[in-house]
């Protein structure tokens, strides 16, 4: 399963790296025979976007790496950090093309109209809506972070492009100014688009604790096993783009250690089984001996 998951995320790479390569190419002779400025923004774009292609294929793979000893958990925060860089990379893209549509206000368009103009606007956006598909196909059942930003990007994509294609038909209708105006909007998406990207990967990054509902939904599937009688000291965060579980246990003092092994197997198994926990550490203790009174009603340590 795993070799299958990492050929996926390699073809998927893969297909961003072609996709952008062609957008870039099309558009960018485009825009330098005729002067336009929001075809160049858009492909200027998409010079970003290749560079995290290839980041993503040459860094990202590497989440599938088995533990080693620098690295005893895994390798899965390499995903996020792949789709910070990512972020971070079309950020700072998009505030240069911010300040050269600005420029372009303020100096003059020039930009000539021709009708491969927006022939290569409608190619490139049949081409990222394909590659949106393609890496969103193969990303179905791993969901991983690098290749949904690659694929949020394709798709924002489209977006972009229209606004280029607008300021085309305006140029085409007589007003050349609409053409650095629609290069300013690609602009400011683009900026928008890789604060979002970035945001959410520091939130897998710096180990945010995880949405109350995972909360509960640990605590209950812990309490639903009949030789549970409590729960306390529970905590819920991202380690990485997965999920890591931590809580202490409150069952039979008299459990043999055989059956306290094979019971915090099953309950181990279980909270496994909640989506995006990617690993659990249970701590079994002897109910009644009182732990649980520094704790509040749902777990989490008292303040007094």
């Amino acid at each position: 399963m795993a070799g299958d998951d990492r050929k996926k995320f390699a073809r998927a790479s893969w297909a961003n790296i072609i996709g952008n390569t062609a957008k870039i190419v099309v558009e960018g002779a485009a825009g330098l025979a005729f002067g336009s400025v929001a075809l160049l923004a858009d492909a200027a774009h998409s010079i970003a976007d290749l560079v995290a292609s290839i980041v993503v294929l040459i860094w990202g793979d590497s989440r599938f790496d088995e533990p080693d000893e620098d690295h005893p958990h895994g390798h899965a925060r390499i995903e996020p950090l792949t789709a910070l860089f990512v972020g971070a990379v079309i950020v700072i893209l998009g505030l240069n093309l911010l300040y050269e549509s600005a420029s372009a206000l303020l100096v003059g368009a020039t930009v000539e109209f021709s009708y491969l103009l927006i022939g290569a606007l409608l190619f490139a956006m049949v081409d990222m809506y394909l590659v949106y598909w393609y890496t969103m196909k193969m990303n179905a059942e791993m969901d991983a972070t690098a290749l949904r930003a690659l694929a949020v990007d394709c798709l924002n994509d489209l977006y972009t492009t229209t606004a280029a294609l607008v300021g085309i038909i305006g140029v085409a209708l007589g007003y050349a100014q609409l053409d650095a105006i629609a290069g300013a909007l690609v602009s400011v998406l683009v900026v928008y688009q890789g604060i979002s990207i970035a945001r959410e990967n520091i939130t897998y990054l710096s180990g945010r604790a995880a949405p109350e509902t995972y909360r509960e939904e640990v605590t209950n599937t812990l309490r639903e096993h009949p030789s549970v009688e409590g729960t306390h000291d529970l905590v819920v965060y991202y380690d990485g783009p997965q999920l890591e579980v931590e809580a202490h246990v409150e069952v039979d003092g008299a459990l043999t250690i055989y059956d306290a092994h094979d019971l915090e197997t099953e309950l181990r198994n279980a909270v496994l089984a909640i989506e995006d926990v990617g690993d659990v550490h249970l701590h079994l203790d002897p109910a009644g001996i009182g732990e649980w009174k520094d704790a509040d009603e749902d777990g989490t340590p008292s303040e007094d």
